[in-house]
């Protein structure tokens, strides 16, 4: 079989590999797509602190199960499955509150181990859900970038009578921009964005007030139309993005921060607690993918419109610049197997 493998930083190759054989309680997944993502990226140019090499990556994909180890039941073989790259022990303090996404031995199929971009994949049978007919392959390859949009609104609560500020139309954005429009019903919606290409998908996808960053500030704008937002997604996580979120945001305003930045940034404890605000945090996703595929077949989120390209295997390498490098045109890529 083809995987993808970056055998080093900068170093990528598709290689052909044995067919893996299903390890009891696995699956194994005949790839039909996969997503990528900007870990991916950062995997390839050795960006990525908890990346071991070499490493077939790849945490977005969809398949058909065509085998399976044992334990598993043999009336498996055949289902549409979509993969949740959460690998965890099942026994420590998070997973038995419900936070296997920040499991003390946590390992990230296409981080830790080895991921999807590959025309086959095993995978803990418990990580495979089934997904309905209705629900098309390259829609249910998007199952897991909604995913991550689930599991930071599952922590801030969205409300109806929510004016809520995400910064950011990235991919990450445009999902939690979905989320809240179709499934919570928001009041208002306002993004911030450097690229004015990135702002019109996000009107797209519901926005209701676009700030383009790049010659004005934010807060400028807010008090000129004396917005406070009641709930603050930051999708770009800058630095100096949650110091002024801080400042920026209503009292008992909530917060959702959805990746990090290495960087450190300088925070006033009084602007926190002065305004009782709540800050969240968010990686991955606990157990989000039944909710996800329920949104998607009741159609309340619309995957569709966040795919942008597709590329089959073998152009994995132009996939991945085109997604890091064109930001105007560019949001979700997917990748083609077995055609």
């Amino acid at each position: 079989m083809k995987s993808v493998v970056i055998q080093q930083p900068e170093q990528l190759a598709i290689e052909e590999r044995p067919i893996p054989q299903p390890q009891a309680g696995e699956v194994r997944i005949r790839v039909c797509s996969a997503g990528i993502c900007g870990s991916d990226v950062h995997i390839f140019r050795g960006h990525n602190p908890f990346a071991k090499y070499p490493r077939v990556i790849g945490h977005e994909f969809f398949g058909i199960i065509d085998a399976v180890g044992d334990g598993v039941e043999n009336a498996r073989i055949g289902e549409r499955v979509v993969a949740d790259p959460v690998v965890n022990c099942g026994h420590c303090y998070p997973c038995s509150i419900g936070r296997p996404n920040v499991c003390t031995e946590l390992q990230v199929i296409g981080v830790h181990r080895d991921g999807g971009f590959s025309e086959y994949a095993c995978v803990p049978a418990r990580n495979a859900y089934l997904v309905p007919t209705r629900i098309p392959d390259a829609e249910a390859t998007m199952i897991e970038p909604f995913s991550i949009a689930a599991n930071i609104c599952a922590q801030v609560k969205p409300q109806p009578n929510d004016i809520a500020l995400v910064y950011g139309a990235g991919p990450m954005g445009l999902t939690v921009i979905q989320a809240l429009r179709g499934v919570y019903g928001v009041a208002k919606i306002i993004v911030a964005d450097r690229i004015s290409e990135r702002l019109q998908m996000a009107q797209d996808n519901g926005a209701d007030r676009l700030i383009n960053n790049t010659n004005v500030d934010v807060a400028d704008v807010l008090a000129q139309e004396n917005i406070r937002p009641t709930l603050i997604i930051d999708a770009a996580c800058h630095p100096s993005i949650l110091p002024q979120a801080i400042a920026l945001a209503s009292p008992a305003a909530r917060i959702g921060i959805m990746g990090f930045s290495s960087e450190p940034c300088v925070l006033n404890q009084q602007s926190i607690t002065s305004k009782e605000i709540a800050i969240f945090s968010s990686r991955l996703n606990s157990a989000r993918f039944p909710q996800v595929i329920e949104w998607m077949t009741e159609k309340k989120i619309h995957p569709e419109k966040l795919i942008t390209h597709s590329f089959p295997l073998e152009q994995v390498r132009d996939a991945l610049v085109l997604f890091e490098q064109d930001q105007k045109t560019c949001c979700k890529v997917l990748l083609s197997f077995h055609q």
